[in-house]
């Protein structure tokens, strides 16, 4: 066998590795996460018919995946409303819209038209799905969220997207990337956990800091491009991994931003959530970036803290993208 093609192989077989612990991990995490509420009621609603409606499984495109779930206040009385958007976590391989229905029937209880999307999975049937496919179906599903909003009496005018994990992932892509294209101004974006950007000195975590090969497997299949080991620290790299980089789409004019993370974080790179707010910070975007010094990926160990990145969604909600049923 050749050399190049032992060297191929061996990429290969790091790509398998280190995806089925990337995929565990993220699991784990999502299972956390999905399962644990430190603020209780504060931020969950009793939904009734009083509160809103949802219209489930709405189609956005061909793929069995692309669905979405949308939930409208009762109140069908104003001109215009904002959207927001929650994007379900899951490692890129796992998750449901279904699994944010909370946090989605909290958004529309405070006068907002709210829409969970699904998008395809990376997974053994799926194996050329990736975040950048994945970030691709979410930007081709707001127009179809804004005409069937339309088509039930609710104009949308401006929208706030977020999500976490990988749905966070995916929430800052359309808001950095893709918010000059969007139908809708993007006003606001918010999340947790999720990664900014992938260079694998932050990634030590997974021992990509020390082993350019595993790291190069793992972004290839993240970003669904040939990466080599020789692209790193390269302009050639840069331009590999940008459009799954929300980080190196920051600028002065980016949405005013709420993130939280991990300072032990095992699952993403907390490294990487420093580069979004220096970002942040030197194009003046007006955000709050929340580290959470006892926690990783879950959030779990800093009651005080969730509860202050809670209260500032509140907060950037109300102030950018405007509270259209005048509930506090």
């Amino acid at each position: 066998m050749s050399k190049e093609k032992t060297k191929k192989k061996g990429c290969v077989m790091w790509g398998f590795i280190y995806t089925g612990a990337f995929i565990a991990a993220f699991a784990i995490s999502a299972i956390i996460k999905l399962t644990y509420h430190p603020l209780g009621d504060k931020y969950t609603v009793h939904w009734d018919e009083t509160i809103g409606k949802v219209y489930t499984d709405l189609s956005y495109g061909d793929g069995e995946a692309n669905k979405f779930d949308l939930y409208v206040p009762a109140d069908a009385t104003q001109e215009t409303y904002g959207l927001a958007v929650y994007l379900h976590a899951g490692g890129f391989t796992s998750g449901d819209k279904r699994d944010d229905a909370d946090m989605l029937k909290w958004l529309c209880s405070k006068g907002y038209v709210a829409a969970g999307i699904n998008y395809t999975l990376f997974s053994e049937e799926n194996p050329n799905a990736n975040i950048y496919t994945q970030s691709i179906e979410i930007r081709d599903s707001i127009p179809f969220i804004t005409a069937e909003a339309e088509k039930l009496g609710y104009k949308l005018d401006r929208m706030a997207i977020s999500g976490g994990s990988a749905g966070h992932c995916l929430a800052m892509l359309y808001a950095y990337r893709d918010a000059e294209i969007s139908p809708l101004p993007v006003k606001l974006v918010f999340g947790a956990v999720g990664p900014s950007c992938f260079y694998p000195e932050d990634w030590g975590i997974f021992g990509f800091d020390q082993n350019p090969e595993a790291a190069a497997a793992m972004f290839s299949v993240m970003s669904g491009k040939q990466i080599t080991p020789d692209m790193f620290g390269t302009a050639a790299y840069d331009e590999a991994i940008k459009d799954i980089s929300a980080v190196t789409w920051v600028h002065e004019n980016s949405a005013p931003t709420v993130c939280a993370y991990g300072a032990y974080d095992k699952v993403q790179a907390f490294p990487a959530s420093i580069r979004l707010d220096v970002a942040l910070t030197e194009h003046q975007v007006p955000h709050e970036y929340i580290v959470f010094p006892h926690s990783g990926h879950g959030l779990q160990n800093d009651n005080t803290l969730y509860g202050t990145y809670m209260d500032k969604v509140k907060e950037y909600l109300d102030n950018y993208l405007g509270n259209a049923a005048g509930q506090q």
